[in-house]
């Protein structure tokens, strides 16, 4: 029996442990742990990989979301739009900032925010649009950018999952008026611990949110707000770096991953990812549905042929008690809440080969739903 594990990171370092290696010990001799040269070196090259003027590197995904609201003057009184399917960093944030989360529910075939929904949200209060492109498919940027400029509303792409994916030939996090990212160490670009960035090519927004996430500064002691201390530090920013030199061939690998997936998959009985037309997903997940009331017993058996898998997300976040005063109920979000009771993430990261995707989808297979 095989051992297929969720993620592999081991695997990832040892493809690259000689660059690994060579970028921390250059930071440790230099001592340029805040800050410096490193910082600025990823900050210039994600923005350019990216297509955005601008990159602020911030200490995780959950603070480039926040700080990105903030610096777009998002707070009390005010309400951002979002989606009822995503971790709760993304409603979490709008929280943080004194705003109120207003939920959407789903596309059934991409479990991204359903477009057509939007605007029935939308009220005077609304500042702000806040799509998530969930496990690495872009959601339909083109309504959302339109429903935008139709109410008045900034766009803050969610792109902790989607590092690199494209959508109608543009990168994702340059689409909106900002972009988040987390570089969790699972995510597809990862540091070997916690970081995130912002991207944007608005000149204003950049500096503030630079500001806000060193403490309200620009120079050492000259503070002219109060902020947060949100910094990506020289040891992360050098290792994502290098790394950031293999993420398109990596992406590549994560697709055909997919590719191999969806042929094997086939009358499996299973749902397989859908994309939207022309974009470019790169398969931070790969999720599948599996059918209603048989979730448990299916992870059980893929656990006992030793494939690990996931659930993203159990709940939706409409449902969990954190948003209970919220007063909603599962049947307003029928989509999200069904979708998060039959999907079931299946092993997915670059260095997977096709023998373990084959003993993976026969074992799919295998299943009696």
């Amino acid at each position: 029996m095989k051992t297929i594990a969720f993620v592999d990171l081991r695997r990832q370092y040892e493809e690259i442990r000689g660059e690994i290696d060579r970028a921390m010990e250059e930071v440790i001799s230099k001592t340029a742990f805040v800050g410096g040269s490193f910082l600025k070196s990823f900050e210039e090259g994600f923005a350019a990989f990216c297509g955005a003027k601008h990159c602020i590197g911030v200490g995780n995904g959950t603070d480039a979301l926040f700080l990105a609201l903030k610096a777009l003057g998002i707070g009390a009184g005010d309400e951002v739009i979002t989606v009822a399917n995503s971790f709760i960093a993304t409603s979490e944030a709008v929280t943080m900032t004194g705003a109120k989360v207003v939920f959407v529910d789903i596309d059934p075939r991409t479990y991204n925010i359903d477009v057509a929904r939007i605007e029935e949200k939308i009220t005077s209060r609304t500042k702000a649009i806040l799509p998530v492109h969930l496990y690495g498919q872009p959601a339909d940027m083109d309504p959302i950018l339109e429903i935008g400029a139709k109410h008045g509303l900034k766009v803050v792409e969610d792109a902790a999952q989607a590092h690199g994916a494209m959508y109608k030939g543009r990168r994702i996090g340059s689409i909106g008026d900002i972009g988040c990212f987390s570089f969790y160490p699972g995510k597809n670009l990862g540091a070997y611990g916690d970081g995130g960035a912002i991207v944007t090519s608005n000149d204003e927004w950049a500096v503030r949110a630079r500001m806000l996430a060193n403490h309200g500064r620009v120079e050492k002691y000259d503070h002219d707000m109060e902020g947060v201390n949100s910094r990506l530090d020289g040891l992360q920013a050098a290792i994502l770096g290098v790394k950031l030199k293999h993420l398109p061939e990596w992406n590549e690998r994560r697709r055909r991953n997919a590719s191999l997936y969806n042929e094997y998959l086939k009358n499996s009985g299973v749902v397989t990812p859908f994309e939207i037309k022309d974009v470019q997903p790169v398969y931070h997940l790969y999720v599948v549905k599996c059918g209603n009331g048989v979730r448990e017993k299916f992870q059980d058996h893929l656990k006992q042929r030793g494939i690990s898998t996931g659930v993203h997300y159990p709940i939706a976040l409409p449902n969990l008690k954190a948003y209970a005063y919220l007063g909603h109920r599962e049947s307003d979000f029928p989509v999200a809440t069904a979708a998060s009771r039959e999907i079931v993430s299946l092993p997915m990261f670059p260095e997977l080969v096709r023998s373990e995707i084959e003993y993976v989808a026969e074992a799919v297979k295998d299943f009696r739903m």
